[in-house]
């Protein structure tokens, strides 16, 4: 098996974590909803994979391209 690394979009701060280590994943299910200038965006998974390691956690800041999580797929 792969490991595939999720970076943040955009720079913010981890709001929510949607899943948690070993839940299995879907390409489009929302993982983690990032807070930027007041707004709430959910960052979706771009594979389907099991969660194996949050990198950051809520109320941790982003920067864009910073590593959330990984998925192993």
């Amino acid at each position: 098996m792969a490991i595939q690394d999720l970076p943040a979009p955009m720079t913010g701060t981890v709001k929510e974590l949607l899943v948690s280590l070993g839940d299995q994943v879907s390409v489009g299910d929302e993982l983690v909803i990032i807070e930027s200038m007041k707004m709430e965006i959910p960052v979706e998974s771009p594979v389907s994979g099991t969660i194996v390691e949050f990198v950051v956690e809520p109320p941790g800041k982003v920067e864009e391209g910073d590593l959330l999580l990984r998925l192993e797929v």
